[in-house]
Parts: C-alpha cells; sequence; structure tokens
C-alpha cells in the first residue's frame, strides 16, 4: 500500500521523533559535522603541507565565506519572493 505524501510527511516526522527520543541528537550527527569541518581544511590545504595553526586558520576563512555565500544566496531568495 502506497502512502499519499501526507502520510509519508507523517511517517518521517514520527519517525524523527522516535529517534531523538531515544538517542542524543548531537552525539548522532557528530561524525557528519566533523567531516563537514574537515572539508574546509582539505579543500584549504589538500595536500597537507600547510602549518596546521596556517591551515585551521584559512580553514576558518573558507568556513566564513561558505556561510556568507548561504547567506546571500538566502537574501537574494527572500527579496525575490517578496516581489
Amino acid at each position: 500500500m502506497a502512502l499519499s505524501p501526507k502520510e509519508r510527511v507523517l511517517h518521517s516526522r514520527l519517525a524523527a521523533h522516535t529517534l531523538h527520543s531515544k538517542y542524543d541528537s548531537k552525539a548522532l550527527t557528530a561524525s557528519a559535522r566533523q567531516a563537514f569541518l574537515d572539508s574546509f581544511e582539505k579543500e584549504v590545504d589538500p595536500e597537507g603541507l600547510l602549518p596546521v595553526p596556517e591551515r585551521q586558520r584559512r580553514a576558518a576563512h573558507a568556513r566564513k565565506a561558505y556561510f556568507t555565500k548561504l547567506a546571500l544566496k538566502s537574501a537574494r531568495a527572500r527579496r525575490k519572493r517578496a516581489s
């Protein structure tokens, strides 16, 4: 029996609430968050040649650039929806 789109949403919401009631959300996503943060270091120093402090400094700027780009895209989308 196929679920309707509304039923699929409810089923997914039930599963998410059940999962988060049993486990710590931070623990569930810790490895994914770490991999995401590590990706910025790999982006700025793919061969691992930079000293650690310099790699971390550049990675911090790469993260800030990434999130600033997301904020800019969001602002443009909101402006487009408003007009």
